[in-house]
């Protein structure tokens, strides 16, 4: 609805292009809710396998849902699925659904750099997917630091430190959660110019402030992981004036019909888990 605030008319250099003006500008606080064509609800399958350094690793969850319409505010879940991976050795592990759309495993055997295959039958579609797991150094330290900022106060900047294996190309994959958005904030790292080196991974907010929270999990992950989420990372940051692009498709690959791909990237990762509380 429009909202018009009182203005005096006679007031003098007050011209009808001003009227209209102030008309187009108010206006901007209309909602406009576009109709917006809805195609067929694809497959999306979020499987990551994630082996925190210090535990067993045996637990592990596969998400399965569908598209929803833009403006919904749930996501559908997918029940009835089959889901298993299996390892280059053979050996199956088998994911049981406890709730709608989540798929448990609680005997699962991680074992770095080995290759495993994930399997999902999905409405009588058979999905597939072939992915390693890869390792993660350790964090040597995480650190406090300021860096100036010249319209107010220093910045503060949560950093922590490792050191880059250099026998090996590594590529690493970071989230930060907080109460600072309600999502988690990615960033992804490749060691081409710094190999061998110690390295920083570093978080910022314009709102962080002493006492909040950050749970942080660095991944390490392979190229192609690597590839895929830069791609979907330029996308969430792109230019708005930009070509919207198409679903960025993950290696996830449909046996039953190729052209009814899903979305999503089954991926293994190493990773370190840290909380830090802002001082």
């Amino acid at each position: 609805m429009l909202r018009l605030k009182k203005y005096n008319f006679k007031s003098k250099g007050f011209t009808l292009f001003s009227f209209l003006f102030v008309l187009l500008f108010l206006s901007c606080d209309k909602v406009v809710e576009l109709e917006l064509e809805t195609g067929e609800p694809k497959i999306v399958i979020d499987a990551e396998i994630i082996w925190e350094k210090g535990t067993s690793g045996n637990k592990q969850t596969i998400k399965i849902s569908r598209m929803a319409p833009y403006y919904s505010a749930t996501t559908p879940k997918v029940s009835g699925a089959q889901v298993r991976v299996e390892n280059s050795d053979g050996v199956v592990f088998t994911f049981n659904e406890s709730e709608p759309g989540i798929y448990i495993c609680t005997n699962f055997v991680p074992v770095i750099n080995m290759e495993y295959k994930l399997f999902a039958q999905v409405d009588g579609q058979s999905l597939t997917a072939i992915e390693k797991l890869v390792s993660v150094p350790q964090i040597d330290r995480i650190e406090q630091e300021f860096m100036p900022d010249i319209t107010g106060p220093d910045l503060i900047v949560v950093a922590f430190y490792y050191k880059d294996p250099a026998d090996q190309t590594n590529y690493y994959l970071t989230d930060y959660k907080s109460v600072l958005s309600p999502f988690p904030e990615y960033t992804s790292t490749s060691d081409e110019f710094t190999n061998g080196n110690e390295l920083a991974e570093k978080f910022s907010d314009s709102d962080l402030k002493p006492g909040i929270t950050l749970n942080i999990t660095h991944r390490g992950i392979t190229k192609n992981f690597y590839n895929y989420m830069n791609l979907i990372l330029e996308v969430t940051n792109s230019n708005p004036f930009a070509a919207i692009p198409g679903n960025i498709r993950g290696n996830i690959i449909n046996t039953t019909d190729s052209n009814n791909f899903a979305l999503g990237y089954f991926r293994l990762c190493e990773a370190n888990r840290m909380t830090y509380t802002v001082k």
